[in-house]
């Protein structure tokens, strides 16, 4: 046992995520008994495509780096020297475009300055492609628009229909061989039985094979339908646009050429476009060009390429083309070529059917020399052995179809593929509980997960926002109805309340519209949504704020930044900056404040101290706060950057964002598990301590430390604090990316960590498992994600979490149960076939086994849900072994169970049963085949559960485990009673049926005695930091 571990170790261990080449070539390389490759390998990385996909890539990415970079006239000279003159087809004229589909990709693909300027600039093409900049394209042009310039699709590979899994299945070298043998069998059976006799034996194994291929052909079409599903669930992003005069959302792929778009921080663009307008618009273009520095996009340089990311700023652009017509589309073809990493497990069990399948190949060929030597010498002893008749051919040709039939049964080829079937099961059960699995391999890691560091905002609360309170003129005022709202308004001076909307309205990265029904929507952020909010109810109008003062400057918000500034110009002359932000950031900035008359006065230490205490209050009640300020500027405003010094405070403000439902149990149900939850959150300390409390995950002893001080820290004092910090406030998405690598690293953690925004993309890359939210998540932060938590909660975290853990429990019981019907079923042959010189199970009948054990096997047990007794153990940790003690003492004493059952009546059945006259023999090979499968039905139902003695607790919740049993046994009484000719049985007494039962019942029993064996744990290298202990085996565990 620990030899094979050690093995696997060696030649079939990989990462969960970004595994090195050579590993994957090693277990590769590794593998050498495999009946199916095609099957076998269809959900493995095609290394070779993947290489070649990588040189494609590397070609595209050249050329557009030629094309952004190099700026000679000899670029474009050359691509206007593969280009006709630029006429516009008919049909484009026809249709009222004044431009050529290629001729408009081309400007934004070369970045053509010059081009664009013979066009009349951006303005100019929005005539030629029939749009106003600002009303955007009417919705009824869209098909038009789609016929002559394209849609917004990439070309993908077709899906494979259902002949296409048939004709893999065929592919099995074993079922081949059996199929030749079958026909040899037919044609030497008709010559020496006649007809019909001479059919039977080799008709039988032709159609149990058919029934083979039929079954694993729908079992993979319909695993095949499942990732296709989730393949178009991952792919669908959604976009802002305008159109018809209204800002709405659109999925990317419905975008037409004349498109206005919104972009906005962490968004990707989703065609090749002209900037329109927009503020400090940053892009990184290293998934397209390969570059590491972003540029910067403007009016002088305003071309913005399809698939590349805003990594800053915000902006409308102008779609040019789309599709196939950009160069992401060329590049999104060699994207998919290759396929997805396997799994750990996959790998695993790839080397466990490995070691397998040489025993198997082993037995298969003692078996068949065991035969041989016993038939050519009893053709000696008898003096015939020169003497080779029809019937002798025959029966080589049946020792051989055995011995072929054995590796069938021996070589698990339904091992790996059960993890693919159990995960998409998985996947497919989480998508319906609103999470959606990009990578296989993080399912399947996050039922290891011992530590999730978890964001605050929208995944433990419900991301609804509203402001609750507000410190103003040195007064603090509950904002709870329209009453408190009039009051606040009829105490505020007229010039703060002006200041405060001009601050509100102006420096936002939200925006109110109008929508088709005249009424208002916010399109933003939810904290923005909340001040934007607050403005409104305060009776103010952005219209009338925006165009009362144009804006000059404009530096969004980012999670490093933690404040917005906008600088606007005064009407009288000179510019005002607004500022807003993190309360403890924008304080620092203050050295003025807005007093209880309306007028401007220096920020004593006093004042500033009772604003501390204000925040702080605000904070112990778990308001998320943020102050407002501004600064008077004389002049123009002409520099790069926004001051960052001496602004007036205009005010405080406590924003409300409820708990949700449901998240202190889930975080309970964590702790329960061995999983820690650590808050990292932006917030103010106090506001995180206080939600942290609520929702329990800050606990007495437990540390709450501050981004700042935890970045000071040294090695050492990292290695003593990190086990102790619950949560951590005001932090960088660094500080995330360094928690979660030291967790990694030091204390061997399987991390599963959340972000949302552009820069969570380092820790969500670096943790095992990446969550990105689905709602306010940024595309940057999905694409980098390996799970995507559509509803934003962190109970569907957990639900995650309970998945993977059936995932990986799964397996283990249909490794359990497949590893004892192959050792009983080798063994059986082997001995059987050395005593007597037959083997009691014919090639049909072991084809018949391979089904149960194998595809109706792995749907059975490898598809049942979660349960809650999942969460009461702690996590399996970094190295375990796969196959744990306690299943080898289950496979090993159900295997000497059956084996002894199965040789008593072998040996001595007929006396036992009191079986007599020719038909004996022929009765007592039914009885043993019988006793065999009933054996196998039950021990399937024994390994339901590992350890617990209580098998049938909610055997009847899993409809597909029902329905797999039922069948079995249907099947099996009509193969004994009605398909005798075919499978070399005989109809049987209501007695020996029941018999049959009894002896494959007593199994159950065999189970309970077993689990009170104790088992001693296999050592491995993991330490668990979170203090628990190996689940108890044995009479402990009973």
């Amino acid at each position: 046992m620990d030899q094979m571990e050690r093995y696997l170790k060696e030649n079939f261990d990989v990462q969960a995520k970004n595994s090195s080449q050579e590993a994957l070539k090693r277990w590769r390389s590794a593998v050498t008994i495999v009946k199916n490759r095609k099957r076998r390998f269809r959900m493995t990385a095609d290394l070779g495509k993947r290489s070649e996909a990588e040189v494609k890539k590397k070609k595209i990415q050249e050329k557009i780096r030629v094309a952004l970079y190099v700026q000679k006239a000899a670029l474009h000279f050359i691509d206007a020297g593969n280009r006709l003159e630029s006429q516009i087809p008919e049909g484009v004229l026809k249709s009222g475009y004044g431009i050529d589909p290629d001729d408009l990709a081309s400007i934004v693909r070369t970045h053509d300055r010059k081009k664009l300027r013979l066009h009349g600039g951006i303005e100019g093409i929005a005539v030629k492609v029939s749009v106003l900049l600002d009303d955007g394209i009417k919705e009824t042009e869209l098909s038009r628009r789609q016929k002559v310039y394209g849609i917004n699709h990439y070309v993908e590979k077709p899906s494979r229909g259902f002949w296409t899994f048939v004709w893999e299945a065929l592919q099995d070298l074993t079922l081949m061989i059996l199929m030749v043998c079958a026909v040899v069998s037919i044609g030497v059976g008709l010559a020496t039985e006649g007809w019909p006799e001479g059919m039977y034996d080799g008709l039988g194994i032709i159609i149990s094979i058919l029934i083979v291929v039929t079954v694993t052909a729908i079992s993979d079409y319909r695993q095949s339908l499942q990732f296709k599903a989730l393949d178009k669930e991952k792919k669908k992003i959604s976009i802002q646009v305008t159109r018809d005069g209204y800002r709405q959302t659109t999925s990317i792929y419905d975008l037409v050429v004349g498109d206005v778009v919104h972009l906005s921080l962490g968004d990707q663009v989703p065609a090749d476009g002209l900037f329109i307008s927009g503020y400090s618009l940053l892009i990184d273009e290293s998934s397209l060009s390969g570059e590491s520095e972003p540029a910067h996009v403007q009016k002088e340089n305003p071309f913005l390429l399809a698939g590349t990311k805003v990594q800053d700023g915000s902006a409308k652009m102008l779609v040019t083309s789309v599709g196939m017509r950009t160069e992401w589309g060329k590049l999104m073809e060699t994207l998919s070529q290759g396929g997805e990493d396997e799994t750990p497990l996959q790998v695993k069990l790839n080397g466990v059917a490995t070691i397998i399948g040489k025993i198997g190949l082993a037995f298969s060929i003692l078996t068949f020399l065991v035969l041989m030597s016993r038939f050519l010498a009893q053709k000696i002893i008898h003096g015939k052995f020169l003497k080779w008749s029809a019937g002798d051919a025959l029966t080589v040709l049946n020792f051989f179809a055995i011995a072929v039939t054995i590796i069938v049964v021996a070589v698990p080829e339904g091992l790996p593929l059960s993890v693919t079937l159990s995960l998409a099961f998985a996947m497919k059960q989480l998508m319906s509980d609103r999470a959606l699995v990009r990578h296989l391999s993080a399912c399947e890691t996050m039922g290891s997960a011992s530590c999730i560091c978890t964001d605050k905002t929208g995944t433990l609360t419900t991301n609804h926002m509203v402001v609750n309170k507000v410190w103003i003129c040195n007064q603090v005022k509950e904002i709870t109805n329209k009453g408190s709202v009039d009051g606040l308004k009829s105490q505020t001076p007229e010039r703060v309340l002006n200041i405060l909307l001009k601050a509100i309205f102006l420096n936002t990265g939200s925006e109110v519209v109008k929508g088709r029904d005249g009424r208002n929507a916010i399109l933003g952020t939810p904290t923005e949504s909340a001040i934007l909010e607050f403005g409104l109810l305060l009776g103010g109008d952005p219209v009338t704020q925006r165009q009362s003062s144009k804006i000059i400057k404009v530096e969004p918000f980012n999670s490093v930044r933690k404040k917005m500034s906008v600088v606007v110009s005064l009407p009288g002359g000179g510019s005002r900056a607004f500022c807003k932000g993190a309360s403890e950031i924008i304080l620092q900035m203050c050295n003025k404040i807005i007093d209880s008359k309306g007028g401007v006065l220096p920020l004593s230490e006093m004042q500033r101290e009772q604003v501390r205490e204000v925040i702080n209050g605000f904070a112990d009640e778990a308001l998320r706060t943020l102050c407002l300020a501004f600064r008077d500027m004389d002049g123009s405003f002409s520099g790069d950057n926004i001051p960052v010094d001496d602004y007036a405070l205009i005010a405080v403000v406590g924003i409300k964002d409820p708990l949700r439902p449901g998240v202190k149990d889930a975080v309970k149900t964590c702790m329960n598990a061995g999983i820690t939850v650590r808050m990292v959150t932006g917030d103010n300390i106090n506001t995180a301590k206080a939600i942290a409390r609520e929702c329990g995950i800050l606990t007495e002893g437990g540390l709450a430390i501050e981004g700042p001080v935890f970045r000071s820290l040294s090695s050492e004092q990292m290695k003593e604090t990190i086990p102790k910090i619950q949560v951590m406030a005001r932090s960088l998405p660094l500080d995330k990316h360094t928690l979660v690598t030291n967790l990694r690293n030091m204390f061997g953690e399987v991390v599963a960590v959340t972000g949302d925004g552009t820069n969570d993309a380092p820790a969500l890359h670096e943790a095992d498992i990446g969550l990105a939210m689905g709602i306010a998540g940024t595309e940057v932060a999905k694409e980098n994600a390996d799970i995507i938590i559509m509803d934003d909660n962190f109970a569907t975290i957990l639900n995650v979490a309970k998945w993977g853990r059936a995932v990986y429990i799964n397996i283990q019981k249909f490794v359990q149960f497949q590893l004892t019907v192959n050792v009983a079923a080798l063994v059986l042959n082997f001995v059987s076939a050395c005593i007597t010189g037959s083997a009691p199970l014919t090639a049909v009948q072991l084809l018949w086994v391979n089904l149960i054990m194998d595809t109706l096997g792995a749907l059975a047990l490898a598809t049942e849900p979660p349960n809650d007794e999942m969460m009461n153990r702690p996590p399996v940790g970094r190295g375990t072994n796969f196959i744990t003690g306690a299943m080898w003492r289950n496979i090993i004493g159900q295997s000497i169970y059956q084996l002894a059952v199965l040789g008593v009546l072998m040996f001595d059945g007929k006396s036992l049963l009191r079986l007599s006259g020719s038909n004996a023999t022929p009765v007592l090979n039914t009885v043993i085949f019988n006793t065999f499968v009933f054996c196998q039905v039950f021990n399937e139902i024994n390994s339901r559960e590992i350890n617990k003695i209580n098998v049938f607790s909610g055997l009847f919740n899993n409809w597909v485990f029902v329905a797999v049993m039922a069948s079995t046994v249907i099947f099996q009484v009509i193969i004994v009673e009605l398909l005798g000719a075919l499978a070399s049985t005989v109809p049987l007494s209501w007695q020996l049926w029941l018999i049959s039962i009894l002896i494959g019942s007593i199994s159950l029993i065999i189970g309970i005695i077993l689990k009170c064996i104790p088992v001693r744990p296999i050592k491995h290298s993991h330490i668990d930091q979170n203090g628990y202990k190996p689940l108890p085996s044995g009479p402990e565990f009973v």
